[in-house]
């Protein structure tokens, strides 16, 4: 191919595509009319098991730059059945008319949809059926139950004064004021979603993983990897909605839960009504795990991109767990912090990518530390 170099750094550059010479084995048609524009994908022009191998190959290349541990044990990425059609959770920004619409790649640009080839079907039934007619909002975010065939819709204003609100299609509305607060226009005030046989309940604005299939699949491994013993105490970090700390708690002793966002905190709480053994704390992990006085035999940690606070890992050095299982969606930040907790006196045991995100460069991991036993 030839590329055009559009910006030089000091150890890289940025290029653009001017001309493919001669496609590559695993280029293929992308399904989107919107693929090259649209920002949401980026890798539809690539054959799934291609994308499967990049992306591991990606986060050993990450381990061994940044992570100086060529030798970590990255297993092969675990793709979806059918990497379409997957995504839960979509937010559109909305143009001058009140239509529908993605940012387009590396820019503020607006790319007006008439078709995402991954969003859930049941995303995809909201988009097609909702009609704002320049209504003035500022974003659309479109939210479903895959397992629960729950529908919710968050509309978002520049105002504070709720609009008038008529819908055909069985979902529910919630309205967002500039101050970030939520009320319920339509239906129920939360949406709820299945893992295995438990139900979460979470509020329109609370964090859940967007690709339900796969989240079932990260519990799974925090499970095998963590390997709970019924005496074990869990430490749920950067909790969320209560997730993990929910789906392990039959197996442990206690439970407990730090999430800074108040809203997610809330919703945990509702959804561990009939759980006793869990805990739960409400603030930055880096502030309150330090204070945190009481042992801690296990550690299930989803961090945000930009991965722990050095004052973290510190105090899981410090307090020496058995197992970490480190859920990541950034390989980078996860190297980086995965050599810091191996110079602490961890054994990084191995590292599992999971392709939450089909036709995207995103990759998601789990990476299983163990304590250093002394001889």
């Amino acid at each position: 191919m030839r590329v055009e170099i559009v910006a030089e750094k000091k150890n890289f550059a940025r290029g653009r595509i001017v001309e493919i010479v001669e496609a590559a084995p695993a280029r293929v048609t992308p399904r989107c009319a919107h693929f090259g524009d649209c920002g949401g994908c980026q890798w539809q022009h690539i054959a799934y098991d291609a994308q499967l191998q990049f992306k591991t190959q990606i986060v050993r290349v990450q381990f061994a730059r940044i992570g100086k541990m060529p030798d970590a044990i990255v297993r092969e990425t675990i793709g979806m059945r059918e990497p379409w059609r997957y995504r839960n959770n979509a937010q559109f920004v909305c143009d001058d008319a009140g239509r529908l619409c993605f940012r387009a790649f590396e820019s503020n640009a607006l790319v007006r949809i008439k078709e995402c080839h991954i969003i859930h079907p049941l995303i995809d039934e909201m988009f097609h059926a909702l009609e704002l007619d320049g209504a003035g909002f500022s974003g659309v975010t479109l939210r479903a139950g895959a397992n629960t065939n729950q529908k919710m819709i968050m509309l978002e204003s520049p105002d504070n004064a709720p609009p008038e609100i008529e819908m055909d299609e069985p979902a529910s509305i919630a309205f967002q004021v500039p101050s970030g607060e939520t009320v319920a226009l339509i239906g129920n005030e939360k949406l709820s979603e299945r893992l295995r046989d438990r139900e979460f309940a979470f509020s329109p604005t609370s964090f859940f993983q967007v690709n339900t299939e796969m989240a079932e699949q990260l519990v799974a491994l925090v499970e095998k990897y963590l390997a709970p013993r019924a005496t074990d105490i869990l430490l749920d970090a950067y909790g969320g909605v209560g997730v993990f700390g929910l789906m392990l708690a039959a197996r442990v002793a206690r439970v407990i839960e730090i999430e800074e966002n108040p809203r997610a905190v809330k919703d945990a709480r509702a959804n561990a009504a009939n759980i006793s053994k869990i805990e739960f704390h409400v603030g930055a992990v880096e502030k309150i795990l330090p204070r945190i006085e009481s042992r801690i035999d296990l550690v299930v940690a989803d961090p945000p991109r930009a991965g722990m606070d050095a004052r973290v890992i510190d105090a899981l050095i410090a307090q020496k767990p058995r197992a970490i299982a480190y859920v990541s969606c950034d390989p980078a930040t996860l190297a980086r912090d995965a050599r810091k907790l191996v110079d602490g006196g961890f054994v990084l045991r191995e590292v599992q990518p999971v392709d939450m995100f089909p036709q995207t460069y995103h990759i998601e991991c789990v990476a299983w530390f163990e304590t250093r036993i002394s001889p």
